[in-house]
């Protein structure tokens, strides 16, 4: 018989064909059925928006956690969300790495405060943070704010102060957020979605 390349693959197709049958008596369906369990079988799944850049994907977060209170839910895969009508479940390398990201140990996870001339930063509370950035944007606005142009007419306008919008929050926020800049009177509005 002549080796040809057709023959080649027929003879080689034909052989895999029986290991993967069961033809050397080899039973596969156990082997089979252990590749459906996957590491994410008993994660807890939770949609989010990758925060990288103002496209805003859906991403998927698994992680396990045994459900007790002292312990804390550790990331093990992160993909991106077939639902999501921004990506249809496509990630870029840096939504890729976003496991990365969220488990790094040099991640902040509190607010940091630095007093005027110190140069020791101090952990604060979110509630510290908060109440900071409030009082620091009431008295912002009550110290720039212009109620009235050259001409007389009202404006109640801050030329002070910037307002930016992120890419991690859905529409409605964003509406939101948009809502409170202009009632706060600042013109300067920005939204990362066009940056």
């Amino acid at each position: 018989m002549e080796l040809t390349r057709r023959s080649f693959l027929k003879v080689s197709g034909a052989s895999i064909g029986t290991v993967l049958t069961g033809g050397l008596g080899f039973d596969l369906k156990p082997a089979m059925a252990r590749v459906q369990d996957l590491k994410i079988s008993n994660a807890k799944a939770v949609k989010s928006i990758c925060p990288y850049c103002s496209v805003s994907c859906g991403v998927v977060i698994y992680s396990l956690t045994d459900g007790a209170m002292n312990v804390k839910p550790r990331v093990i895969h992160v993909e991106g969300n077939p639902d999501d009508p921004v990506n249809r479940g496509t990630l870029c390398p840096k939504g890729a790495t976003l496991k990365d990201f969220i488990n790094a140990p040099n991640r902040l996870k509190k607010p940091l405060y630095r007093p005027a001339g110190s140069k020791e930063w101090k952990e604060i509370s979110w509630e510290e943070a908060l109440d900071r950035i409030a009082r620091l944007i009431k008295d912002t606005r009550d110290r720039t704010l212009i109620e009235k142009d050259e001409q007389g007419r009202i404006v109640n306008r801050m030329e002070s102060m910037v307002w930016v919008e992120g890419s991690t929050i859905a529409n409605e926020e964003g509406y939101l957020w948009v809502k409170m800049g202009v009632a706060l009177g600042t013109v300067l509005r920005e939204t990362q979605a066009r940056i």
